[in-house]
């Protein structure tokens, strides 16, 4: 009798456990009163479609509620980039913008893999590399034009972990070059 009821005990528990578990997924619904498109809409930012990969990779990869973002630059719908060197031939200014229009390019991204950026959970981790003269150091406040904007549009959600850092080159001579780990509500 007293192994049947510490069994029935534990299947109890178990069951008890697994509905709760289930609860919380469930409570992990994407909050319908934030909307970083129509904050995009606000800032007139127009998404493009997002720039194919100059090599033998993909935009990004899903793994699990993680998305990780290949590095992207740059580059306008157009199809001109910003080229050339922080602290010789390209100011903080214009990187700066650089870095922000990569932000977009990196939106653009997202957006297609995800089909909503209401999805979009968290920005984790970005990576920026500049494309730096020998002796700049200013490499946190051209990546800033990345990070600042993904706090525009994401509020804290877009608070991510950084490193900000300086490349002797970078692919075509691109100013900056940014990757990022994005977290994404479950299906």
């Amino acid at each position: 009798m007293k192994k049947s009821y510490y069994l029935l005990s534990l299947l109890l528990l178990i069951a008890v456990t697994t509905m709760s578990c289930k609860e919380q997924k469930t409570t992990e619904a994407v909050d319908l009163s934030y909307d970083p498109e129509l904050r995009l809409q606000e800032l007139n930012i127009i998404l493009p479609s997002p720039p194919k990969p100059v090599a033998n990779y993909v935009n990004g990869v899903r793994a699990g509620n993680l998305i990780f973002l290949a590095g992207k630059g740059p580059k306008s719908a157009d199809g001109t980039e910003l080229i050339g060197k922080l602290g010789i031939d390209v100011t903080i200014e214009e990187g700066y913008a650089g870095a922000r229009l990569t932000a977009i390019n990196q939106l653009a991204v997202l957006k297609t893999m995800l089909g909503d950026l209401k999805r979009v959970k968290r920005i984790v981790k970005v990576l920026g590399m500049v494309n730096s003269a020998p002796n700049f150091v200013e490499q946190p406040k051209v990546i800033n034009g990345f990070s600042d904007l993904m706090v525009e549009v994401f509020g804290d959600r877009g608070r991510h972990a950084r490193a900000a850092v300086g490349m002797a080159s970078l692919p075509r001579g691109q100013a900056v070059e940014i990757e990022l780990v994005v977290e994404v509500y479950e299906d």
